[in-house]
């Protein structure tokens, strides 16, 4: 294996495999390689960080999308690793994670096969969307109506994901007409933030609590917005389901969400969705806002989102390329 090429894929960068120093003898590797696995933090001291000696001793590293190998590389984004990263910096590559359409496409999910849902394709977007919505509307105790925006949310339930910010912006949308489903599980608390949502507002608010690819396909298909206002992001996925299934993102312009969601604009009739700039209530709302409006009033331009978005090719085909590329960089390294 003297010549082996390794290729490091960064997805998450805050989970390093941090540990104490003597964690690195478990590894069953040479004493003196003990440097690239030693890191000193302010917070911690000396700790082993497998990651760290991945970033040094990597032959590639790729990350999954352009905007969070940029964030990798600031203060902010790097989670202690920002240094090494920035050294580093000539072999890092970012990718945009593809989908997989036999799994994730509106024209054969298999999850769209029963309890009123409908397969559907661009063609037959307006009846097949309108059904899959009537669909989630019974299934989650909402009143049917096609005419309402109905609002997705689809994620783990910690910090990183941002339902708290839902949570914070919940006097408006209780105040305006509109319905909100969310889907997800992780900290406890915030599984009761979701069920207090309801509780409180019981008119157009669903929280399904747990984890269901069902029903988190049945959303996808039929909500008319998907938000996803996570703090970070390395590359995100249900932004790209959405657009894949004719559903409008609403995102927090971060990472991969920043480089697959371009911004509407009116006046070109160009653009995937909405963001916004900060990881705030308030600037939420004002996408939220504008999104509605234009849901709302300007049907034509609602219809060039939908259409722009499903036209995309979100496969990995175009990634995979891009991966061997890297691959061929790796192998051709001396």
């Amino acid at each position: 294996m003297q010549y082996a090429r390794s290729v490091l894929v960064i997805h998450n960068i805050a989970h390093q495999g941090r540990g104490p120093v003597d964690d690195f003898f478990n590894f069953d590797l040479p004493e003196h390689y003990i440097d690239h696995f030693k890191l000193y933090d302010p917070v911690g001291g000396d700790h082993s960080n497998v990651f760290a000696a991945g970033l040094k001793m990597a032959d590639r590293v790729v990350t999954v999308s352009h905007g969070y190998l940029w964030e990798l590389k600031t203060m902010e984004g790097g989670w202690g690793l920002h240094d090494i990263i920035n050294q580093n910096d000539w072999k890092l590559h970012g990718i945009v994670n593809g989908i997989d359409m036999n799994e994730w496409n509106p024209a054969v999910d298999t999850h769209l096969h029963s309890d009123g849902y409908t397969n559907y394709t661009f063609e037959t977007l307006d009846t097949g969307k309108r059904q899959c919505k009537a669909a989630l509307q019974r299934q989650m105790g909402l009143q049917e109506r096609d005419n309402v925006p109905l609002i997705g949310f689809i994620g783990r339930l910690d910090h990183q994901k941002g339902v708290d910010i839902i949570a914070d912006a919940m006097p408006w949308i209780a105040g305006h007409d509109v319905q909100l489903v969310m889907l997800g599980t992780g900290r406890p608390d915030l599984e009761d933030m979701l069920r207090r949502c309801e509780a409180e507002h019981n008119d157009k608010v669903r929280a399904w609590v747990g984890f269901s690819v069902q029903m988190a396909h049945r959303i996808t298909a039929g909500a008319d917005v998907l938000l996803m206002p996570s703090r970070f992001e390395p590359c995100g996925l249900n932004q790209l389901y959405a657009m894949a299934y004719g559903t409008v993102p609403v995102v927090h312009a971060v990472g991969g969400l920043r480089d697959t969601v371009a911004p509407f604009d009116p006046f070109a009739e160009a653009g995937l969705g909405w963001t916004f700039d900060r990881a705030e209530a308030s600037r939420m709302i004002d996408a939220l806002w504008h999104c509605i409006n234009t849901y709302r009033n300007y049907k034509e331009s609602w219809r060039g989102l939908q259409a722009r978005g499903m036209a995309q090719d979100l496969s990995w085909d175009h990634a995979a390329e891009l991966y061997e590329d890297v691959l061929v960089k790796a192998k051709y390294q001396w």
